[in-house]
């Protein structure tokens, strides 16, 4: 897949439910799994700084450095679903809650991916360099099918707690 490989989980039923501040167990393992993609990258650029000559098929170690540089960059950008999406995503729940974190992840992708279009926009006309405008264009397409699927998830939680409200008023 174009954006790396999926990981599920297979957890204890007694540890699902561990409060962790307002998220679950479940939540930090997933924040350890999104946290550690770009960490890979990093630890290929400290051993390729470290080397003092090409370790993969006679590459120079700049270009390797500066390939890795690059995917941890664009992985880090805080559009739900790259890994610093998911970073932000999984901490705004730990400290927020589920709806929080939702509402607040898929704001944060809707301008970063804006800001976003703007820097390729200008790089576009700048530099003729049209690559940038199709990862813009994959990025636009992963951030509005989000934008539907968090409107659902959104909707879905209101009246769940609406069902909730008026479970307790007839109680």
């Amino acid at each position: 897949m174009p954006i790396g490989f999926a990981v599920s989980f297979k957890m204890d039923i007694n540890n699902y439910n561990k409060k962790i501040l307002k998220a679950s167990l479940l939540t930090i393992k997933k924040l350890i799994i999104a946290i550690s993609g770009p960490m890979v990258n990093v630890i290929f650029i400290i051993v390729f700084l470290l080397s003092k000559r090409p370790l993969i098929f006679n590459i120079e170690t700049n270009l390797l450095i500066y390939t890795n540089v690059l995917i941890f960059l664009f992985n880090m950008i805080m559009i739900y679903p790259l890994d610093g999406g998911r970073i932000l995503k999984h901490i705004l729940h730990i400290f927020g809650g589920r709806v929080f974190s939702l509402k607040y992840t898929n704001i944060i992708s809707n301008i970063m991916t804006a800001i976003l279009t703007v820097m390729a926009t200008y790089i576009c006309i700048t530099y003729c360099n049209f690559a940038y405008f199709f990862v813009l264009i994959y990025i636009w397409i992963m951030v509005l099918k989000e934008n539907k699927v968090c409107k659902m998830k959104l909707k879905m939680y209101e009246i769940l707690q609406n069902y909730r409200q008026k479970d307790i008023k007839n109680n």
